[in-house]
C-alpha cells in the first residue's frame, strides 16, 4: 500500500527523475519490512476478548493537553492530533523542532538558509515568520509581540533534549487561544526533574564544522520538589562556499552579480540556550533565555552579494509563573503570570554609490525590541461526566519598537517607531456527555485589541461519537482570527497611507476517524476543508514600494491518512500520506509553496538486545510552485540513526546520516530573494553520546 501512495504521488508530478526516489523507496522498503515483518509477527496474537479489564486499561492511548488546556485523550480532543515523544526523538534523531515537525503526518518545513517556516494542510506562505500557527513550551505563548512569529528553529525553543513530547494540533483554535492559533497549535511539553535524575552531559559533531554541547541537571527532592536546568551550545561553521546561479555574472543580468555566483564562508550559525523549571505543589515556575546569530548568505532584500557583513541575531526570554490546584471536588483553578522579551537585529550592507560612481557599501541595521508581560486564568468545573470552563487572558504590550538606521556615526535613522498596546480575551468551553457514546465539545472566544480597534468573536464546535473506548468519529468546525502585527501595520513607509489592516478570519469544517486496534496498532483519517477571508499579504505601489494589505482569499481542501504500529519488542512504524490542494479562491491559481502530496514513513527497530536501535526516515515532498512563476522539483528525503542506549550505565551513544543519498533538493525563495529556488544541505553527519551522572 505504501509503494502504491508513492507512486501514485509519483505519477502526479513531472519531474523525470522522481522514478529514482521510488526505486530507493521500494529498495528500502524491500530490506526493512522482511526484518519488521519477523519482529511484528513475533508478538502473540491477541484476542480483546480473552484479556482481563487491567490489561485493557494498560492498552496505549496517547493523551494531549494543549487541544482543550487539560489533559485528555486524543480520541476525545476536538481536533486531529499528532504526538511526537521523546522516545521518537532519539531512536529517529531529531535536532531540532523543525526535524520533529517535519516527521509529522501533513506537516512541512522550508528554510531559506536563515529562518525556517512551518507550513500546515498546503497552507504556507512566503516569510509569513509562522504567524498562523500558535507555537507553545507547556502552555506558555512563544509567538513575539512585533512579528507574530512562533519559532521552530534555534531562534527562542528549548534544546530538543529537554522535549517530553510535541503535541500538534490541527485546525482553528482561537476559540480558547485567541489570535495566530490560526492553522493549527504546536505545544512543547519539556521534561521535568525527575526525568533527568542527576547530571547529564552531552556532546556532538559533524559535517560543516558543527559542534554543540549540553548540560542538565535535575533532582526530585523528598518533599516532591522538581528542579531542572539546563544549558546548551551549537556552532556551526556552514558551507565554505554556495553557488548561486543568479548572481553569477557569467549567466545573470543582475547589477549584484559577483564573484561567479559563489558566496564564501556565509553559512555560519550560534545558538546559546538557558532553560530551567521548577515545580512544588501547585507551583511551576519556568524560564528561558536564548541567542541565536545566523550569516545569510543569499543577499536578500536586495543587499551586496558575497559582502559577508549580512547576518541576523535573535534574543529571546520569558520567565514564567503558574499555579494549578483543585479548589474543592470538582473545582479547578489554573493561573499563570508572565514575562516576555523578544530582539532582532539583522544586518544587511547595501551599495549606496549612483551609478557610474564608485563602490559606496554602508551597512543598515534592522533592529527591533518586544516587551510585554500578562496574566491567563481558568475555572474549571466537573458536573459528572461533563465539564465546563470559562477564563481570560490579558496581555500588555510595552514596547512595540522597530528601527532602521545605517551603522555609521552618528548613527542615520532612516525610521524609528515605538509603541505599546493591549489585548483582552474572555472564552468559555464546554463538554457535554449527550450519551454514553456522544460527547458535545463547544467554545466561544471574545478577543479585544487597543492597537487596530479590532474586536472579534471566534466559536468552535465538535460532535465526537465514540462506537467503543478505543475508536472516534469527529465532525468539527472552527473559526479563528489574526489580527495585524506591528511589523506588518507599522513597518513600511507606503503603510501610512493605506486604510488600517483588518483580522485575517478562516472557517474550517473537518471529519476525523480515529482508531486504536489491539494493543498495538492505530489509524487516522482526516478530511477537511477550509477558507481564508482578508489573508494580509504584501503589494507593491506604483513606485514599486512595499506595503501589506488584506488582499486574499484562499479554498482548500484535503485528505491525511495515517497507520502505525508499536510492538513489545521495540519496532515501531509509522507511514502516512497528505493529499491536499490549496488555492486562490478568485483566480483558483495553486498557492505557491504548497505541495499536492506529502508521504512520511517512520522505521524503528531493535538491533541489538535493549543495547542498539535503528532508526530510519523517509520524507516525500511534492513539487510546488515558486513566487517566480516556476516550479521547485519534487524530491525525497532519507534519514538514518542508530542509537545506543544505556552501554555503560547511563551512556546514549548516536550516529545520523541526513539526506542519505545526497539528493540535490530546494525550498522556494520569498520575496526578498532573487533566488527562485533556494538549495538546501547535501549529505551530512552527525554523532552525539550522552553521559549521566
Amino acid at each position: 500500500m505504501l509503494l502504491s501512495i508513492f507512486r501514485a504521488a509519483a505519477r502526479s508530478c513531472e519531474r523525470p527523475a522522481l522514478s529514482r526516489s521510488v526505486i530507493r523507496i521500494r529498495s528500502l522498503t524491500l530490506f526493512v519490512l522482511p526484518w519488521f515483518g519477523a519482529v511484528a509477527h513475533s508478538q502473540p496474537t491477541v484476542d480483546l476478548a480473552d484479556l482481563e479489564l487491567e490489561q485493557l486499561m494498560e492498552m496505549r492511548i496517547d493523551s494531549v493537553y494543549g487541544a482543550s488546556k487539560h489533559e485528555q485523550r486524543v480520541t476525545q480532543a476536538p481536533s486531529a492530533i499528532s504526538i511526537v515523544t521523546a522516545e521518537d526523538i532519539k531512536k529517529f534523531g531529531h535536532r531540532t523542532l523543525t526535524d520533529v515537525l517535519r516527521s509529522v503526518r501533513g506537516l512541512y518545513v522550508s528554510d531559506d538558509r536563515n529562518y525556517t517556516y512551518l507550513g500546515i494542510r498546503g497552507f504556507h506562505r512566503p516569510n509569513d515568520y509562522n504567524t498562523r500557527v500558535l507555537v507553545m513550551i507547556d502552555g506558555h505563548r512563544i509567538n513575539d509581540n512585533v512579528y507574530d512569529s512562533g519559532t521552530i528553529g534555534r531562534e527562542g525553543m528549548v534544546d530538543v533534549e529537554l522535549i517530553e513530547r510535541v503535541e500538534v494540533i490541527r485546525g482553528p483554535s482561537s476559540s480558547i487561544y485567541g489570535s495566530s492559533a490560526f492553522l493549527g497549535v504546536i505545544n512543547v511539553i519539556t521534561k521535568r526533574g525527575s526525568n533527568i535524575d542527576g547530571l547529564d552531559i552531552s556532546a556532538g559533531g559533524g559535517s560543516l564544522g558543527t559542534y554543540e554541547s549540553r548540560l542538565t541537571y535535575g533532582t526530585e527532592t523528598d518533599n516532591g520538589a522538581e528542579w531542572l536546568f539546563s544549558a546548551s551550545h551549537y556552532s556551526s561553521a556552514g558551507h565554505a562556499s554556495l553557488y548561486f546561479q543568479e548572481f553569477d555574472q557569467r549567466v545573470s543580468d543582475d547589477p549584484r552579480a559577483a564573484n561567479e555566483g559563489i558566496a564564501r564562508d556565509l553559512d555560519a550559525e550560534e545558538s546559546l540556550n538557558l532553560f530551567t523549571n521548577l515545580k512544588y505543589q501547585s507551583w511551576t515556575f519556568s524560564a528561558l533565555a536564548s541567542s541565536r546569530t545566523k550569516d545569510v548568505p543569499t543577499a536578500s532584500f536586495g543587499t551586496i552579494f558575497n559582502d559577508g557583513r549580512e547576518w541576523t541575531r535573535d534574543k529571546r526570554a520569558y520567565v514564567d509563573a503558574k499555579y494549578d490546584r483543585e479548589l474543592k471536588e470538582g473545582l479547578s483553578l489554573q493561573a499563570r503570570v508572565f514575562y516576555d522579551r523578544a530582539a532582532y537585529e539583522g544586518a544587511y550592507p547595501y551599495d549606496y554609490a549612483l551609478d557610474g560612481d564608485p563602490p559606496d557599501p554602508v551597512v543598515s541595521i534592522d533592529y527591533t525590541l518586544g516587551e510585554w508581560f500578562g496574566t491567563e486564568w481558568q475555572l474549571t468545573q466537573r458536573l459528572g461526566p461533563h465539564r465546563l470552563m470559562i477564563g481570560g487572558e490579558y496581555r500588555d504590550s510595552l514596547r512595540e519598537y522597530q528601527s532602521v538606521y545605517d551603522d555609521v556615526q552618528p548613527r542615520d535613522y532612516f525610521w524609528s517607531d515605538d509603541r505599546r498596546s493591549d489585548t483582552l480575551g474572555l472564552f468559555a468551553q464546554g463538554e457535554i456527555e449527550l450519551t454514553d457514546r456522544l460527547l458535545l465539545n463547544a467554545g466561544l472566544r471574545f478577543d479585544q485589541f487597543s492597537a487596530n480597534s479590532i474586536d472579534t468573536a471566534t466559536p468552535r464546535i465538535a460532535l465526537i461519537y465514540h462506537p467503543s473506548s478505543r475508536s472516534a468519529f469527529k465532525a468539527l468546525y472552527g473559526e479563528a482570527f489574526r489580527a495585524p502585527n506591528p511589523y506588518e501595520a507599522y513597518y513600511n513607509e507606503a503603510q501610512q497611507t493605506r486604510p488600517p489592516l483588518k483580522a485575517e478570519r478562516i472557517n474550517t469544517y473537518e471529519l476525523v476517524y480515529e482508531q486504536y486496534l489491539g494493543t498495538h496498532y492505530r489509524v487516522n483519517v482526516s478530511a477537511y476543508s477550509y477558507s481564508v477571508k482578508g489573508l494580509i499579504a504584501q503589494a507593491a505601489t506604483d513606485d514599486d514600494l512595499p506595503y501589506f494589505d488584506n488582499l486574499d482569499q484562499v479554498q482548500a481542501r484535503g485528505l491525511e491518512l495515517e497507520a502505525e504500529g508499536k510492538f513489545d519488542s521495540g519496532a515501531l512504524v509509522r507511514a502516512s500520506y497528505a493529499a491536499q490542494r490549496a488555492e486562490d479562491d478568485v483566480t483558483g491559481a495553486e498557492l505557491s509553496s504548497s505541495p499536492h502530496h506529502l508521504g512520511k514513513l517512520n522505521i524503528s527497530l531493535p538491533v541489538y538486545r535493549d543495547l542498539l536501535s535503528a532508526g530510519l526516515e523517509l520524507q516525500y515532498h511534492g513539487g510546488v510552485k515558486t513566487l517566480h512563476g516556476t516550479r521547485a522539483d519534487d524530491f525525497l528525503l532519507t534519514n538514518a540513526t542508530l542509537f545506543s542506549e544505556q552501554i555503560s550505565d547511563r551512556l546514549d551513544l548516536s550516529f545520523s546520516v541526513h539526506n542519505v543519498f545526497d539528493e540535490k533538493y530546494g525550498y522556494p525563495g520569498t520575496e526578498d530573494h532573487l533566488q527562485s529556488v533556494i538549495l538546501e544541505n547535501g549529505r551530512t553527519l552527525h554523532v552525539k553520546f550522552t553521559y549521566g551522572f
